[in-house]
C-alpha cells in the first residue's frame, strides 16, 4: 500500500488484521481507552452545548468560507507569512518544490500531519533526494517500519511495545526488554540531531483563525514545537476547511478536540504561530509558508448533504468507538483517513468510484454520531453515498440483480413465502453460493442454518 496515495479498500490489508490477534488486540485496547478516556472529559463539561455551539461555528464558517478564506489570506501576509493556493495535490506539492529549490534543502523535519499524508509529501520530498524525518513517536515507529498510519491521532496503536523493542533494538541498539520510558528517551536522542540540523520543518494545521491569521496546533509531546520553531524555514500545510472565524473561537474548540480525542482538558503543548521571527526576536523560522489546500473538499462542499462531514476537526473519536474499525484497523480503508469519518470523506474527495466500498464498510449503529464533536450525521451521510452509488450504477451488477430480485419477493408476500420455504433447511453458505450477492458474505462466516418456521409462521402460532 502507498504511503502517498489512496489505493482504495484493502481486503489484504483487513485479513492481515483478522488474522492477527494480537495486533487485533493492540487496536481495540488503545481504541477503547480512547473512548474511555473521551467519556470521562465529556463528563466533566456541558457537552451537548459545546457540541451544538461548536456544530453553529463550523458551519457557518463552511457557508461563508470564501470570505473567511480572503480574511486569513490577508492577515498571514500582514504578519509576514507567504500563502500558496493548492486546488490539487500537484499544486500543493509544486508550492512546497519551489520553497525547497529556493533554499537548497537537504533534510526535513515533520511533526504530525494527516494532511501531509494525503497529498504524499514525504515520497515526494524523498523522490527529490530531500532527507525527511517524522517526528511525532508513532510516526517515527512507523517510519521506521515502512508503514502508513493506521489512525488520525494515534498512527501506531496496531504494534504492541514489544513490536517496537524489537524495532528499537534493531535500529537504535536499545535493549530488548527496555521500557516504554527507555524507547522514548532513545527516540528522543535519535531525533535531536534531525531538529538541529534540518533545513526545514513541516506541519498540518488543526485550526488556523482568519480574524487573526494565527495558526494553531496541538500535541503532547513538544517535537511541532520543534519542528516549527527550529529549521530556518516553516512550511504548514492546511486544508480549507481548517478556518475558524474569530480568535475566540479557539480557545473552546483547542478543549473539544483534545477531550474527544484523548480525553485531556487540552493538549500539553498548543503552539499559536502567527509569522517568521521579527527583527526583535531571537529565536522562530526565517519564513513560514501556509499552503492552503483544496483538494476535494470545495466539491464537497457543493453538496448539498455531504458537505457537513467538512466540519470534521480530526479528532479519531468515531473510529474509537466504531465496531469495524476496531476489527479491521486503518490500513484497510486504503488512503489517509480511516474510519467512519474517511468512509465519508473519501467520496468527497477522491470521487465515489474511486473510494467504493467505504461507504459500506458500517453497521450504521450510529455511535459515530454520539461521539463526534461537531455532530456530523455520519450515518445519514454513508446512507447518501450508498444511494449515489446505486443510482451512479456503481455497485456490483449481482448486487443490484439480488436487491432488485428481493424487493420484487418482499413486496409480495405469497412470492416472499415460497422463497422463505425454499430457503429453509438449507445452510445458509450454500444459498450464498447460489447467490452471488451473498457468496462474500458467507466466506467470512460458518454456516448459518435458518429457522425451520418462517416468522410469519411463528407470529401466527405465538411466539413463546
Amino acid at each position: 500500500m502507498s504511503r502517498s496515495r489512496p489505493s482504495g479498500y484493502s481486503a489484504e490489508s483487513s485479513r492481515i488484521l483478522r488474522d492477527d490477534p494480537g495486533m487485533r488486540a493492540a487496536v481495540t485496547a488503545a481504541t477503547r481507552t480512547f473512548d474511555d478516556h473521551r467519556r470521562d472529559a465529556w463528563t466533566r463539561i456541558d457537552a451537548d452545548a459545546w457540541r451544538s455551539w461548536a456544530e453553529g461555528v463550523k458551519s457557518h464558517l463552511l457557508t461563508h468560507l470564501d470570505t473567511y478564506l480572503e480574511q486569513a489570506e490577508e492577515r498571514l501576509v500582514a504578519n509576514g507569512a507567504h500563502v500558496h493556493w493548492a486546488e490539487t495535490t500537484d499544486e500543493a506539492l509544486a508550492a512546497l518544490g519551489a520553497v525547497v529549490d529556493r533554499h537548497g534543502v537537504a533534510s526535513a523535519v515533520k511533526g504530525k500531519s494527516m494532511l501531509s499524508e494525503e497529498l504524499g509529501v514525504n515520497d515526494f520530498l524523498e523522490a527529490r533526494g530531500v532527507h525527511v524525518r517524522e517526528t511525532d513517536l508513532g510516526e517515527y515507529i512507523i517510519q521506521l517500519l515502512g508503514e502508513p498510519p493506521s489512525h488520525i491521532v494515534g498512527p501506531a496503536i496496531h504494534r504492541s511495545v514489544e513490536d517496537c523493542r524489537v524495532l528499537f533494538h534493531e535500529r537504535l541498539g536499545t535493549a530488548m526488554d527496555a521500557s516504554p520510558d527507555a524507547l522514548a528517551a532513545a527516540a528522543r536522542e535519535a531525533l535531536r540531531e534531525e531538529f538541529v540540523t534540518a533545513d526545514l520543518g513541516m506541519s498540518g494545521g488543526n485550526f488556523l483563525v482568519a480574524e487573526t491569521g494565527t495558526l494553531a496546533l496541538i500535541e503532547n509531546e513538544g517535537n511541532i514545537r520543534l519542528s516549527t520553531s527550529a529549521p530556518r524555514v516553516h512550511v504548514a500545510f492546511v486544508g480549507i476547511e481548517k478556518l475558524l472565524p474569530r480568535l475566540d473561537d479557539l480557545s473552546a474548540f483547542l478543549q473539544l478536540t483534545t477531550r474527544a480525542a484523548t480525553g485531556q482538558p487540552i493538549g500539553n503543548f498548543v503552539s499559536l504561530i502567527q509569522g517568521p521571527r521579527r527583527a526583535d526576536e531571537v529565536d522562530g523560522p526565517e519564513e513560514v509558508h501556509v499552503v492552503l489546500v483544496d483538494n476535494g473538499r470545495t466539491r464537497l462542499l457543493a453538496d448539498d448533504e455531504a458537505w457537513e462531514a467538512l466540519r470534521c476537526v480530526r479528532c479519531g473519536a468515531c473510529l474509537n468507538i466504531c465496531p469495524v474499525y476496531r476489527q479491521t484497523g486503518g490500513h484497510a480503508y486504503g488512503w489517509a483517513y480511516s474510519g467512519p469519518i474517511g468512509s465519508i470523506l473519501a467520496p468527497g474527495f477522491l470521487g465515489l468510484e474511486e473510494s467504493l466500498p467505504l461507504p459500506y464498510a458500517s453497521t450504521l449503529c450510529g455511535a459515530c454520531a454520539d461521539v463526534c464533536p461537531v455532530r456530523i450525521p455520519i450515518p445519514d451521510l454513508l446512507l447518501k453515498w450508498r444511494r449515489d452509488a446505486v443510482d451512479e450504477k456503481l455497485t456490483p451488477a449481482a448486487e443490484r440483480l439480488g436487491m432488485a430480485a428481493y424487493a420484487t419477493a418482499a413486496t409480495r408476500p405469497g412470492l416472499f413465502a415460497v422463497g422463505g420455504a425454499a430457503m429453509r433447511g438449507t445452510p445458509l453458505a450454500l444459498g450464498g453460493r447460489a447467490l452471488p450477492v451473498l457468496k462474500d458474505w458467507v466466506g467470512e462466516r460458518g454456516p448459518l442454518v435458518p429457522s425451520p418456521k418462517s416468522f410469519r409462521r411463528l407470529w401466527k402460532e405465538g411466539i413463546e
